[in-house]
């Protein structure tokens, strides 16, 4: 028996998704025996892409049960049923997901369409479910619904089951979750973590840090620590007792205080202690006919670069966007090796800086542009990211070029405010981790908010 199903959800962090639509139809291999189809108030907001695609919106599932609602029924089509969908890996933990917040544990078979499509009808352009179906021939309507796509997904698992006669490869592509082997301890400590950004500290029996990390999904990531076979992991799982953590909403700021948590407390199990994690820089100079340049180097200890890059390949990729943005010379940035013009004079997209043809004025506003862009140099200005609560926004500062430090402020003060915005602030080290820190991520988010300060 098999229950084809599919789920609409509000997106979201990864295992914070609620659903807003669900399509059951229970088949037995001949004919539909049962079906449930039903939308639900996930009690969250639903992501604005999300109602683009599938039209859901919250007024629409105001009056809508909640999930804990129709729980039962769920539990009551899928019982003894092999769950059947397109991409199940998603679909089953979403189920999964909503009945651990209810404390039921819902556990299932299941088969994915994906899996078992590339399997019994290779070489297709694409497996998406419209694609797929599309180039079959399966009619299909009400796309990114609930029970339009699990109406589609029963059609192709028919065709499916017909190309495999001897039912061989289907068994062999069911999947049966295999028990936690995750020690109860180690459940527990993952069950307290939120879903969020900061740092999170691993502490051994007697309470000493012995391993500090950043990420977007501090439950993600620990559990990941948790469970994956390396080193460092099994290091981790042997001695861990337990795991604090700080929000800090921003990468940014996670970034900055892992590294200076990191150079304070010296974490036994992080042996690379942020140091060297770059190794080129970007470097300038004028030449004998008066043209700036730019080039990709090694890291010179009695130079300053004026920003830096984790590998010479990430450099490259930057001066190659310079290049197009602020139509540079290739010869001049050191992309190109050449006696005479370079590459793009012959397509006439160089002005020809390269062979002393454009105004040297002219040429160095727009290299100079590109020193001014990535380097805070002198300058006084203030990062304003997201904030670990809705109403609240972090906030970086540096001061005369020098990183100063982190702190978080509410959306009604007046931040540029000088006096209220060194109130705000917690001091941190300035360093050349710090610099790189914050100019591969002003370089990386664009959509980031620069202030500049007023003296």
């Amino acid at each position: 028996m098999y229950a084809i199903l599919d789920i609409e959800t509000t997106g979201g962090k990864y295992n914070e998704e609620g659903i807003t639509e669900i399509a059951i139809y229970k088949y037995d291999g001949h004919e539909v025996v049962d079906q449930f189809i039903s939308l639900v108030n996930p009690e969250r907001e639903i992501q604005p892409f999300v109602v683009n695609l599938t039209g859901i919106n919250s007024k629409m599932l105001r009056n809508a049960p909640k999930f804990y609602e129709v729980a039962k029924r769920i539990v009551e089509i899928t019982e003894d049923c092999i769950i059947v969908a397109h991409n199940a890996e998603f679909d089953y933990r979403i189920l999964k997901t909503e009945f651990n917040r209810l404390g039921f544990k819902f556990k299932r078979k299941s088969l994915c369409t994906v899996e078992l499509s590339k399997q019994l009808i290779p070489d297709m352009e694409s497996y998406s479910l419209g694609k797929l179906t599309r180039s079959l021939g399966i009619p299909i309507s009400e796309r990114h619904r609930a029970n339009g796509d699990a109406l589609a997904t029963l059609k192709l698992f028919k065709l499916l089951l017909s190309k495999d006669s001897k039912k061989q490869i289907i068994k062999s592509t069911v999947r049966v979750e295999k028990k936690s082997k995750l020690a109860s301890n180690l459940r527990a400590i993952i069950e307290e973590l939120p879903s969020e950004t900061g740092v999170y500290y691993i502490h051994n029996s007697e309470g000493v840090i012995i391993y500090i990390g950043k990420s977007n999904n501090i439950k993600k990531r620990i559990t990941q620590h948790f469970t994956n076979g390396n080193s460092k992991s099994k290091k981790i799982q042997i001695q861990v007792a337990s795991v604090t953590y700080e929000r800090t909403g921003s990468e940014l700021v996670a970034l900055l205080k892992e590294s200076e948590e990191i150079k304070t407390n010296r974490p036994i199990l992080n042996r690379a202690l942020k140091q060297n994690r770059f190794s080129q820089g970007l470097y300038s100079h004028v030449d004998s006919n008066g043209y700036i340049n730019l080039r990709i180097s090694q890291i010179k200890k009695d130079e300053k670069p004026i920003t830096t890059f984790t590998n010479r390949q990430s450099g490259i990729s930057f001066m190659n966007r310079m290049v197009e943005k602020f139509n540079l010379c290739e010869k001049l940035t050191g992309l190109e090796k050449s006696e005479s013009s370079c590459f793009r004079y012959g397509i006439k997209e160089c002005e020809g800086a390269c062979i002393n043809e454009e105004e040297v004025e002219t040429y160095n506003e727009r290299a100079q542009a590109v020193i001014d862009l990535n380097s805070y140099d002198k300058k006084d200005m203030i990062l304003i990211d997201r904030g670990r609560y809705i109403d609240e926004k972090s906030v970086v500062l540096i001061e005369n070029g020098t990183f100063r430090g982190i702190g978080f402020f509410d959306l009604n003060h007046q931040i540029n405010n000088r006096e209220i915005l060194s109130s705000l602030i917690t001091p941190m080290q300035n360093n050349r981790d710090t610099q790189h820190i914050i100019q591969s991520y002003m370089r990386r988010n664009k959509r980031l908010k620069v202030v500049q300060l007023t003296k």
